[in-house]
């Protein structure tokens, strides 16, 4: 079980995270929603402690993660993965060596600097590199990938971690439909098939929707709703997400990433922007 209590994060007199409450079952998958600047980012950074409460606790089970320092906050930070929306990758490095990374928290320190992996961590770097569809691009500078390759890359750096638990932040903003289904698959499938806990930051709805079991929605630092994706009706958007300067409600299929929907939107774009035949004709 994970839990926070009262978890705020104070940036000067701005509350960006404020007094947050929740628990999650092990082997939840969960979405977080929200406006830019809602909260989201700095709450996952708090729970990897990244970044420190400055009120509440956060535990894991018995351990006060709050607490932790030294080598139990190292420890931590390797059971609980993050995964960031700039893949984090060393783009000089190759593929596997990226990937090999992710072993650093469980090996001495001698053994970091002379950067020596054994034969069994170089097959469950490729094992990990397979899982995901990329093992071709191994002996690749990481920096030559496609972004929707160097995410998949930094999925398989956090596997190596063995995490208890799994952080994603925004993992999928900068990709295109298809490498967004391939990586949030993937997220699924590490969750399903290991039984690991998964948290992640999401812009759209209709992914929280489709792979989330449970929704968390936050608004100016706060939890605003807490339940199902089917929960999540049209009042529990607007409780979100507000609206626009206009007054206007938030329209869904704008955050949509769903291939069909996204095709249709730049098709009606490049219709709207194209001349019509009477323009054409001067008329």
């Amino acid at each position: 079980m994970f839990r926070l209590k009262n978890v705020t994060r104070r940036f000067g007199k701005h509350a960006a995270v404020d007094a947050v409450n929740f628990d999650i079952p092990q082997g939840q998958m969960v979405g977080v929603i929200g406006r830019s600047g809602a909260g989201k980012s700095t709450l996952l950074r708090m729970i990897n402690r990244l970044v420190d409460p400055s009120e509440g606790s956060i535990h894991f089970g018995d351990v006060e993660v709050s607490a932790l320092s030294g080598a139990a906050l190292r420890n931590w930070q390797r059971d609980c993965a993050m995964i960031f929306q700039q893949f984090n990758l060393v783009p000089r490095l190759d593929v596997l060596t990226n990937v090999l990374l992710g072993r650093l928290n469980h090996r001495s320190t001698v053994l970091s600097m002379l950067n020596m992996f054994t034969r069994d961590e170089r097959i469950m770097a490729i094992a990990a590199l397979e899982r995901l569809g990329i093992e071709q691009t191994a002996l690749q500078m990481a920096g030559t990938l496609s972004g929707g390759q160097q995410q998949r890359v930094a999925i398989a750096r956090a596997l190596m971690q063995e995490p208890k638990m799994v952080l994603a932040d925004e993992p999928i903003a900068s990709l295109d439909p298809l490498n967004a289904k391939i990586v949030m698959d993937a997220l699924r499938d590490i969750n399903e098939r290991e039984g690991i806990t998964v948290v992640t930051n999401l812009h759209t709805l209709d992914t929280a929707r489709n792979y989330c079991e449970r929704i968390i929605g936050m608004a100016a630092g706060k939890v605003v709703f807490d339940g199902s994706p089917r929960e999540l009706d049209a009042d529990a958007v607007r409780t979100i997400y507000g609206t626009d300067s206009d007054g206007n409600e938030i329209d869904e299929t704008m955050t949509s990433t769903a291939i069909g929907t996204h095709a249709a939107r730049q098709d009606n774009a490049r219709k709207s922007a194209s001349p019509t035949p009477l323009a054409l004709a001067g008329i």
